[in-house]
């Protein structure tokens, strides 16, 4: 699952994202309004992390933007303001979930898995990734191949859900690194050979049907007959 963070704080944004793809999600980042706008729009996120003091567009105004155009991201509002008052106010702007600074990384990660669990209840979306015998619960993050349960690390997880979503098209590392790292390629590290070595010792070691395939000078894919 992907999750949009909107924080004008570079540090704050980088203990939030660094945090997130470690726990295995997919992150994309915004520094402003505008550009966080921008992004929720596209209706590719699981849920979103806003900051209320944002540049260009509060964000009060953006959650308020969204709740108008009929999106429905879930929205877990992060602000210094800690009053009943300003919670309530968050709220009733269509914020989902309301966090004080500072806060717990842990803490954030449990609202996530929370608010999302409450808004599958709600409006039933497809939390479920297939590919042959392979299948992929993003909520509980169980992993089943031929019925038989797979025990995934959180970046081990994070890569099979990347493969999954995009099915028979060729990754490359550079691709990898930024969606699960989020540093520039450098060619000489084999971090994405390890990770790739690693899921294919828990996906493929057990079955006759190799899915994960090296494409050579390009990359990897996931590929079913």
């Amino acid at each position: 699952m992907r999750i949009l963070v909107i924080e004008d704080d570079p540090k704050i944004a980088s203990f939030l994202t660094t945090g997130l793809k470690q726990a295995g999600w997919a992150v994309d980042h915004a520094a402003n309004g505008l550009d966080g706008l921008a992004l929720a729009r596209q209706g590719h996120y699981a849920a979103a992390v806003v900051d209320i003091m944002l540049p260009g567009l509060d964000g009060l105004a953006l959650i308020g933007t969204c709740r108008a155009e009929g999106i429905k991201l879930p929205v877990i509002i992060l602000s210094a303001r800690a009053s009943v008052d300003d919670r309530i106010y968050g709220l009733q702007a269509g914020g989902d979930d309301y966090l004080t600074k500072p806060f717990a990384f842990s803490e954030l990660q449990a609202r996530l898995h929370s608010l999302l669990r409450r808004t599958q209840q709600a409006d039933p979306v497809a939390t479920v990734l297939r590919a042959g015998d392979l299948s992929v619960n993003l909520l509980s993050r169980a992993v089943t191949r031929g019925g038989q349960q797979i025990e995934l690390q959180a970046r081990e997880f994070g890569l099979l859900e990347l493969f999954l979503r995009h099915p028979g098209h060729v990754l490359t590392k550079a691709f990898i690194l930024e969606r699960l790292w989020d540093y520039s390629f450098d060619p000489q590290t084999n971090v994405v050979d390890v990770l790739v070595c690693r899921l294919r010792g828990k996906i493929d070691r057990d079955f006759s049907a190799k899915i994960i395939q090296t494409v050579r000078g390009a990359g990897y894919a996931l590929k079913v007959d």
